[in-house]
C-alpha cells in the first residue's frame, strides 16, 4: 500500500506512539524546542494537527487553528493521542487523499503539498518531543529525502504560520537535523539540566 502515495505515514506514526509511552507527568511542564510551548502544549499540538491533517486527506471541512496550550490538552491525551495518530495516518495512505486540493486550519492547498505538510509536522514535532523528553527518536529514510527536498524550496526567513527561519546544518550532518534545520527549529536545542537534590546518607 505504502508504495501507491507518495510518503507513508506509518512508520512516523509508529515513532510517535513509542516517545509517548516515555512522557510522565513530570516532562509535561518542561520546555521544548518550540519556544513558549511546554510538552503538554506540544502534545496538545500533535494532538490538533493530526485531526486537522487527517480530515484535509479525507476532504472534509476542519475548524480553523488554535492556538496550542498545555490548559487544553485533554486529560485523556494517553489514550486518545495515539488514535488519532492512527487516524491520520490511515487518512493519507488512501491515493486519493494525494490528488486535488485540500483544506487544513482554512488554508487550501494543493493535496500533495498539504500531505507534505503533514509529514513535516510529525516529523519534526516528533524529533521536538523527544529532545525534550530525553528519547532516541529517528526518522523513515525515505521521507527525510522527500521532506528535505520539499523544504529546501522554502525561503530561508522562514514562512510565518508554518516555518521559522531556516537554521543553518552542514549538508554532511544527519538528515533528520538537516530537516529540523530547515523548518526552523535548532538542532542543537537540548533542555536545561533539571536540579536534583542530594540525599545525603543517614
Amino acid at each position: 500500500m505504502a508504495d501507491r502515495v507518495p510518503l507513508d505515514f506509518d512508520p512516523q506514526v509508529r515513532q510517535i506512539r513509542a516517545l509517548l509511552l516515555g512522557v510522565d507527568e513530570g516532562d509535561l511542564s518542561g520546555p521544548t524546542p518550540c519556544t513558549g510551548w511546554p510538552v503538554a502544549a506540544l502534545l496538545d499540538h500533535l494532538m490538533g494537527l493530526s485531526y486537522a491533517f487527517a480530515q484535509g486527506a479525507r476532504k472534509r471541512a476542519d475548524n480553523p487553528a488554535t492556538e496550542p496550550s498545555a490548559e487544553h490538552l485533554s486529560r485523556h491525551w494517553r489514550s486518545r493521542l495515539p488514535v488519532v495518530l492512527e487516524e491520520l495516518a490511515t487518512a493519507w495512505r488512501d491515493p486519493s487523499a494525494w490528488s486535488g486540493t485540500a483544506t487544513v486550519g482554512g488554508v487550501t492547498l494543493p493535496a500533495a503539498d498539504m500531505g507534505m505538510f503533514a509529514m513535516t509536522e510529525l516529523v519534526v514535532h516528533g524529533w521536538d518531543l523527544a529532545r525534550a523528553t530525553g528519547q532516541d527518536y529517528a526518522a523513515d529514510p525515505r521521507a527525510l529525502e522527500i521532506l528535505i527536498d520539499f523544504l529546501s524550496q522554502s525561503p530561508p526567513e522562514g514562512t510565518p504560520g508554518l516555518f521559522g527561519p531556516v537554521v543553518p546544518v552542514d549538508a554532511a550532518e544527519d538528515p533528520l537535523l538537516q530537516a529540523v534545520g530547515l523548518a526552523g527549529h535548532d538542532p542543537a536545542w537540548r533542555p536545561p539540566r533539571r536540579r536534583t537534590q542530594l540525599r545525603r546518607a543517614g
